[in-house]
């Protein structure tokens, strides 16, 4: 690595950190002795942290008993401080290893680091064996590793115990959508497209929902095809044109068209491997691109929001020559011309007259390409370490992390996206102010609406269509009243989802300890199971709930110890069971697992789960039959 050591230094703890996810408590180098260790310090917005999540990925792949692989997420934006936003970063990149929150930066400063990402590598015994900025390090990572392992193993010093994981993946359900990135609204034919990112697939529907088609199969890959064949890698920004979609397959580093006729989808740019930095751009399927975000057709070209290179590009469909057409590539907020501006992670474009505004998201701000004067012009916003949640005129005005712009009437309207809002903004004077949203991540629909890191936005109908991309929805703002709904999908299936945990009752099951009760001795009893939804969810009914009951001694029940399964279940549960004469106390351990969703079955569902314990004074005098638990769920 770029800073391999020169003399052993030992790694500092791994103290400080605010929340773990993905095990079960925090951990320390005494529990890691005898593992290969990888700390990868990184920030959920950062481009660069999401390139090197595949090669996080393989390394752990090759080596799963010997190397463990730590996130430590120290934030760039004050809305990813927070745990829960943390979490959900975890679940839409699907990392599958031991992530600590290091909000007060307390790792990173141990660790020395000064950029996103910052790679660490541990040896068995704790040492430092050197570190690297960046991305791109997978073959000497690789090689690395392999001879540390090697090199360990020789002195019987290699751990190849299974590190227990708890993966926040199995606290989840399913959902209709997931993690949806971008939406794109057609009035002509009454359409939406949906990128339903983390589902893989391109969802259609009419503009009330009912589904009309879906292309991709839902599994990661780069397959053409027919839609139902084709295989898309968490796709993001869509335009239409004619009878063509286009769109940004990020984490392929492509762009597919979609002929909505024939129902084929095929790749039109991009080999499939991210592009070198500073690439000067190609033609067709043999030159590479670097993460899509967002696309906009303007003036018969195709033009690309290259999140991944810090660059606008532009697509001739007729040739498919591709170019970079503004920023230097450089991140950072510099105006001025095409080929000499500073652009930060450009993740929504739209048009709106002769001008292209986009979302650059690094450094919080709406800009715009005059294409006459071909410069770069900042309309609000400052730099990379500037943001916040402020209306007002130009430079009062403080965003955070927008991903999405769309125009509308001579507005532009901006998914503010880590401020859980919209934003309207005029560029006749340059003021800005929330349109829609109280700035507080959540779901809530009507008058005073909240929304949760929304992504993108699309208009037709005097409705502004948001893909809500943390509460996995569609949501509709009536521009004349501004009231919220969310789009009810008709036509999808609610389909279990594939991270249904192996166990029953789940590891991450509450524990609640309940006060003594007294129950009549050699009786028949009732146990009444009362589950208390949060206001607006349901059971789920096309999920079991599952319960078990253990008990010591001094109860008789049919199905004792072992689990059962109740289909299409409703509340409360309630179960049978009696009394001996011969006991006179007993321990009664009720567990449960159940799914619960929105009444609605749109956005997300939840798996909880609890364990009940329940001592039982058992009381030849007592005139109780009845016993009943009760259980408050809070969301998430």
């Amino acid at each position: 690595m770029a800073s391999a050591q020169q003399k052993r230094i030992p790694a500092p703890e791994l103290a400080g950190g605010t929340a773990w996810f993905n095990v079960s408590g925090p951990l320390t180098l005494a529990d890691l002795k005898g593992k290969m260790v990888l700390l990868d310090f990184w920030t959920y917005c950062c481009i660069n942290c999401m390139h090197i999540i595949p090669d996080l990925k393989k390394l752990e792949a090759k080596y799963p008993k010997e190397l463990v692989v730590i996130g430590v997420h120290s934030a760039k934006f004050g809305n990813e401080r927070e745990t829960e936003n943390i979490r959900q970063a975890i679940l839409r990149y699907e990392l599958e290893h031991p992530v600590v929150a290091d909000s007060n930066f307390a790792i990173w400063q141990a660790y020395g680091a000064r950029s996103w990402p910052t790679l660490v590598l541990i040896d068995p015994e704790g040492y430092v064996i050197g570190s690297d900025t960046g991305e791109g390090h997978y073959e000497i990572l690789d090689k690395l590793i392999g001879e540390f392992i090697s090199r360990y193993r020789l002195k019987n010093l290699i751990n190849e115990n299974t590190l227990p994981l708890l993966l926040e993946k199995y606290k989840h359900g399913h959902s209709l959508l997931s993690f949806p990135g971008k939406v794109l609204a057609d009035e002509a034919s009454n359409r939406l497209f949906i990128a339903d990112s983390n589902h893989n697939r391109i969802v259609i529907t009419d503009s009330e929902g009912a589904v009309l088609d879906i292309a991709g199969n839902g599994e990661i890959g780069k397959n053409d095809g027919a839609f139902m064949d084709a295989s898309f890698h968490h796709p993001q920004g869509m335009t239409l044109q004619g009878n063509y979609l286009y769109v940004a397959d990020t984490e392929n580093h492509l762009i597919r068209r979609l002929d909505l006729t024939a129902r084929v989808v095929k790749t039109i740019a991009g080999t499939g491997k991210q592009a070198d930095f500073m690439a000067s751009g190609g033609m067709g399927i043999s030159s590479p691109l670097n993460s899509p975000w967002d696309l906009a057709y303007f003036e018969g070209q195709l033009y690309i929001a290259m999140a991944g290179a810090h660059q606008l590009w532009v697509m001739d469909l007729e040739t498919s020559v591709f170019q970079p057409f503004a920023g230097s590539g450089r991140e950072g907020r510099i105006d001025g011309l095409l080929d000499s501006c500073a652009l930060a992670q450009p993740s929504g474009i739209t048009v709106s007259g002769t001008r292209l505004y986009f979302a650059d998201s690094e450094v919080s701000a709406v800009r715009y390409i005059d294409k006459e004067k071909k410069e770069v012009k900042t309309v609000v916003g400052q730099d990379l370490f500037v943001f916040g949640d402020k209306d007002g005129r130009g430079e009062e005005v403080r965003l955070q992390h927008p991903l999405g712009v769309s125009s509308h009437n001579g507005l532009i309207y901006i998914a503010d996206t880590y401020n859980h809002n919209i934003k309207e903004l005029n560029p006749a004077d340059n003021t800005c102010r929330t349109f829609s949203g109280n700035g507080h991540a959540g779901y809530i629909d009507g008058n005073d609406p909240q929304f949760y890191e929304p992504g993108g936005l699309s208009f037709a109908n005097n409705k502004l269509y948001v893909a809500d991309t943390n509460n996995h929805a569609i949501r509709v703002v009536d521009m004349k009243t501004k009231e919220v709904s969310t789009l009810h999908i008709k036509g999808l299936e609610m389909q279990i989802s594939k991270y249904t945990p192996q166990a029953a009752i789940p590891p991450f099951a509450r524990s609640v300890e309940l006060p003594l009760k007294t129950l009549k001795m050699g009786s028949d009893i009732q146990l009444t199971l009362n589950i208390n939804l949060p206001k607006g969810y349901h059971l789920n009914p096309n999920a079991p709930l599952i319960y078990r009951i253990d008990t010591s001694s001094g109860i008789q029940v049919e199905q004792i110890n072992r689990e059962v399964r109740v289909e299409k279940p409703e509340l409360p549960i309630k179960i049978s069971f009696k009394t001996t004469a011969e006991t006179q106390s007993t321990d009664l351990k009720v567990s449960v697992s159940f799914y619960y969703c929105r009444e609605d079955n749109q956005g997300a569902c939840f798996i909880d789960a609890v364990v009940c314990h329940q001592p039982i004074k058992l009381d030849k005098e007592s005139a109780n039959t009845a016993v009943t638990l009760d259980y408050g769920v809070k969301l998430p």
